[in-house]
């Protein structure tokens, strides 16, 4: 079995959209360059994290606020974040119509969630896309590492990574490395 990964862009205050993020604005206010890293005329080092991280995730885990900010025409298409990688939907309801095999939905709770995309993942990892879910998984234990991708902007608001922890977690740094466009950082949840 792989690890259980929060992988996310985040700016220096802390926040994974600027405010105000919706289907239409899907970064929010402010937020666009939060993912700039990832694009073609990023640094070596950005497509070589890049690169790492798509060999080895084997499932994502998100909520249904960011499934429904990106799914379909205007946003993935067909497909999930990552093309064919199979993506678990934690849902407090059902959806009403079908979507691509691609997207599975739970809704009995982050450990099931999990459960399923890491039984998916097999030996790789299983990555967390959005704050609400990580804020979930991690007090549980449920987090193995922390990969965050620090972008230079101040958003002064918006979704906070860390926003609703109300205890402390240790951690060990296991990696810092600054690019042109971000610096990432890789932790190690300490249990």
């Amino acid at each position: 079995m792989g690890l259980t990964i929060c992988d996310m862009s985040v700016s220096v205050d802390g926040y994974v959209t600027g405010p105000h993020d919706n289907r239409e604005n899907p970064f929010g206010d402010g937020a666009q360059d939060l993912h700039a890293w990832l694009r073609p005329s990023a640094s070596d080092l950005d497509r070589k994290v890049l690169e790492q991280a798509i060999r080895s995730v084997g499932a994502i885990v998100m909520g249904r606020t960011s499934f429904e900010k990106n799914e379909g025409d205007g946003g993935w298409g067909d497909a999930g974040p990552m093309g064919d990688i199979p993506v678990i939907v934690l849902t407090h309801r059902q959806p009403e119509r079908q979507y691509p095999e691609v997207f599975t939905f739970i809704s009995d709770g982050v450990q099931s969630a999990l459960e399923t995309a890491q039984r998916v993942a097999g030996d790789k990892d299983v990555h967390l896309f959005g704050a609400t879910i990580m804020q979930q998984a991690l007090p549980l234990g449920f987090v193995d590492e922390i990969h965050l991708h620090i972008m230079p902007v101040l958003l002064g608001g918006g979704t906070a990574l860390f926003g609703t922890l109300d205890s402390t977690i240790a951690l060990e740094r296991i990696s810092a490395d600054p690019s042109t466009t971000a610096t990432h950082l890789q932790y190690r949840v300490l249990r």
